[in-house]
């Protein structure tokens, strides 16, 4: 079984090697990097090349929001989980936009941290349960005020979202709309016949055309251009 490579990003030398030592008793896990800064993470990063960064927020010199955003810029495929103390909305929408796959705090139990790291590595989205409300009350407050203003046309609906597909070919829009459904590259590449370094590469391209910059920016783009829809 191939074993999932992670790398611990966090300022506290016992706090890092309190989860060294419990994340290496799962047999599907191996821990092969360790950085205490922003700085340090981006520099291990290029030489250990982990599947999972789990990724502390507050710390000296560069902060886990701004290593996040560098990583993600040199390499979209990146998977960063921020594993973090703050219990903040403001915390949790900046590392969402900064690129983040996930957020759990460290007062989450150990087997939602284990869920956490497994969801990512898969390609999705983890937030836990409790601190995903702020999504739902965000997308609530939008929807709300996007009542009171008066709707376009259909037709003028219709035009701008044609004009926003048309930047991506046929093959891009296949690959978005499965991204959006929640598949990883793996199993977009088995439904498409490509590889998963190749569906890589779509993924990328789709995101500079958008200029876009998470996963999340990508679903919310799906279902605005109707490429998924709500149920």
């Amino acid at each position: 079984m191939k074993k999932i490579r992670l790398m611990l990003v966090d300022d506290h030398d016992v706090v890092r090697a309190g989860l060294k030592s419990y994340l290496q008793t799962q047999e599907d896990f191996e821990v092969i990097a360790e950085a205490s800064n922003g700085q340090e993470a981006l520099e291990r990063t290029r030489d250990a090349c982990p599947d999972v960064i789990l990724m502390d927020i507050t710390m000296p010199g560069m902060d886990g929001m701004e290593a996040t955003r560098q990583m993600r810029a040199r390499n979209p495929q990146c998977l960063i989980l921020a594993l973090t103390v703050h219990d903040d909305k403001q915390y949790f929408m900046q590392m969402l936009a900064a690129g983040a796959s996930g957020y759990i705090t460290k007062q989450a139990a150990p087997d939602e941290l284990i869920a956490a790291i497994h969801t990512i590595a898969a390609g999705n989205v983890y937030l836990q349960p409790a601190l995903a409300r702020w999504l739902l009350e965000d997308y609530q407050r939008l929807a709300g005020q996007a009542d009171l203003v008066e709707p376009a046309s259909p037709l003028a609906a219709e035009q701008d979202t044609m004009v926003d597909l048309q930047v991506l070919s046929q093959r891009e829009r296949q690959v978005l709309e499965l991204v959006a459904e929640g598949h990883n590259n793996n199993e977009i590449g088995d439904r498409l016949g490509l590889s998963p370094k190749t569906i890589a590469r779509h993924r990328e391209r789709i995101m500079n055309k958008l200029n876009m910059h998470s996963r999340t920016e990508l679903v919310k783009f799906a279902i605005r251009t109707g490429l998924v829809q709500l149920h």
